[in-house]
């Protein structure tokens, strides 16, 4: 399973990419805006920052709704650098976007996706990838990791091309059942990540090897 960040924090990419693990970076306008990045100039230079730091697919968000609009958007997202994935709100005029994008050797990340049937729409279309996002799904008082389940089981039978991207990861535990459910990619905030070292018998063990290690010294 690949380890995305999902954020817009330079420092947090920049730790996240100093583990060794990181494969990619996701983001959205509100991530974007939580780092105060505003204007069009000012993104689309923050998407580039990102794409020199990190060697991986980088999720660029478009904020058009009508076909039109998402193509232009996408157009100049991709220019700015090769790892870049258009990311394609799934809405009617999302999918025939990325149904262009795809004939036109264009990669995609549909974002948004809450249900089975949103995700094939998606794989038909060609998406690159596909976003579950399970937190909000747990929110609504569904099951988010069901759906990651069944996204695997579907898109083994149909054999679809499409990754699945679980998103709006909540805590390590998320990454763990992602893991077993069979997701392809999993993007998570810096803290969840973080979280996976963490066990307090490691903490306990250290302590005792280097109390010991002092009887030696």
């Amino acid at each position: 399973m690949k380890f995305f960040i999902d954020t817009a924090n330079l420092a947090q990419i920049k730790e996240a990419n100093e583990l060794g693990i990181l494969d990619g970076v996701t983001t959205n306008p509100s991530l974007m805006a939580k780092e105060g990045i505003k204007g069009i100039d000012a993104v689309m230079q923050h998407y580039k920052t990102i794409c020199e730091m990190v060697d991986g697919d980088i999720s660029a968000e478009v904020i058009s709704t009508d076909f039109d609009g998402i193509i232009e958007e996408g157009k100049k997202l991709v220019a700015i650098h090769r790892n870049i994935v258009v990311k394609v709100p799934m809405i009617k005029d999302g999918i025939k976007a990325i149904k262009w994008f795809t004939q036109n050797g264009i990669r995609t990340n549909c974002t948004l996706v809450f249900s089975a049937g949103q995700a094939i729409l998606a794989a038909k279309a060609g998406a690159s990838y596909v976003s579950p996002f399970i937190g909000r799904i747990d929110d609504s008082g569904w099951d988010g990791m069901e759906l990651i389940h069944q996204l695997r089981q579907i898109f083994t039978i149909q054999g679809y091309k499409t990754e699945i991207l679980a998103a709006s990861i909540r805590n390590p535990n998320h990454i763990i059942k992602c893991a077993e459910a069979g997701a392809d990619v999993c993007t998570c905030p810096l803290d969840s990540i973080l979280g996976l070292l963490k066990h307090p018998l490691t903490d306990i063990g250290l302590a005792k090897f280097l109390e010991d290690a002092k009887k030696t010294a």
